[in-house]
């Protein structure tokens, strides 16, 4: 059995939204999509944000994190804004050698 639970990490994701707003998560699926990307974060070598990870597995981790709320999850809008911020404070050079480099 999993610990926590699906529904667990569910609700600890979604309680800091106020009543009459839309979840931030809705389903299983976005949870699955949630830690895995956080996992792969830590897999490239972030720092885990929760003590005595050490001798975890980066999803078990990630769970973790999810749960104690440790890490948040962004909306589409959000995720989108982040992004243009970030295109918009790098280097034009930056920003090319990334797009030749995706081609």
């Amino acid at each position: 059995m999993l610990h926590p639970s699906y529904t667990d990490l569910i609700n600890a994701v979604n309680s800091e939204v106020e009543p009459g707003e839309q979840p931030v998560v809705q389903s299983r699926y976005s949870i699955v999509l949630a830690t895995s990307k956080r996992a792969r974060q830590i897999i490239g070598g972030a720092e885990p944000l929760i003590a005595k990870s050490a001798g975890k597995k980066p999803l078990s981790i990630a769970v973790q994190e999810l749960y104690e709320g440790k890490v948040k999850i962004l909306g589409e809008n959000d995720e989108d804004e982040d992004e243009v911020k970030a295109v918009e404070a790098a280097p034009a050079e930056a920003v090319e050698a990334a797009e030749n480099t995706e081609e």
